[in-house]
């Protein structure tokens, strides 16, 4: 891979305060891209990750903004348009991960995981999009679930999200393609991060043939390869990675 794929490209990556998200920036920054990195209000994760990316031979800009609001995803695009004058790559990794028991789940509960994981996703790629065009090296990649496509108990809400994730990736492959816009979903499975609270009760019983759980940078790299000139003929696609936990 050339160690500069991205130079002279800007990248947008939401929910880039740590974990995934912050390994996805950095990783486009050690690309050469300049990244907007977006958080919903942890400042300080979010200048972290800022400084990571020109530490590694990018630059940086950081917005802040709760993705749930419909008024926000435009504001992010414009906070990317304005530090950088351009937008080649959406990375949409904003997420929220409720457990909650069908019984227990409130129409609220549901309209606020669809809100961030899924419509949110759909307003970035239609604030983005002018942009986009202008590039000839658009690309947009969403952060899917493995149990998007292999279920688990008590999260109804996020898991139909991250199944829709990967529809809405197929549809937008087809209307933007003409634009020679790829579109993408990575979909990780059982990912070694820092949590806040308890984790996930599924997560007791996931098991795959490697035997272990996958690194922030595991999924970065195939994010950064999506992203990257050689992949400009493969869009619509979901790329799993996740050990071999789920095989399609």
């Amino acid at each position: 891979m050339n160690v500069r794929e991205f130079d002279g490209r800007v990248a947008l990556v939401t929910g880039a305060s740590r974990n995934i998200g912050r390994a996805i920036a950095v990783s486009l920054g050690e690309g050469g891209a300049s990244v907007l990195v977006h958080a919903h209000r942890d400042a300080a994760g979010a200048a972290e990750t800022a400084r990571l990316v020109e530490e590694a031979g990018g630059r940086a800009a950081v917005a802040l903004g709760d993705l749930s609001d419909p008024a926000v995803p435009e504001t992010i695009v414009e906070a990317a348009l304005s530090a950088f004058g351009r937008l080649d790559i959406l990375v949409a990794n904003a997420a929220i991960r409720p457990e909650e028991t069908i019984e227990d789940l409130t129409y609220e509960d549901w309209r606020a995981v669809m809100a961030l994981c899924l419509d949110s996703v759909f307003l970035l790629t239609k604030a983005a999009l002018p942009a986009l065009k202008q590039s000839d090296r658009a690309a947009i990649v969403s952060i899917g679930g493995l149990t998007g496509h292999s279920g688990a108990s008590g999260r109804v809400h996020v898991i139909t999200a991250k199944a829709a994730l990967a529809g809405l990736t197929k549809a937008l492959a087809h209307d933007l393609g003409p634009a020679a816009i790829t579109v993408n979903c990575v979909a990780p499975g059982l990912i070694e991060t820092k949590r806040d609270g308890e984790e996930p009760k599924h997560h007791a019983t996931r098991t795959n043939v490697l035997g272990r759980r996958g690194t922030p940078e595991e999924v970065a790299a195939a994010v950064r390869l999506l992203a990257g000139p050689s992949m400009r003929y493969v869009t619509g696609q979901t790329l799993h990675v996740n050990g071999g936990a789920l095989m399609v």
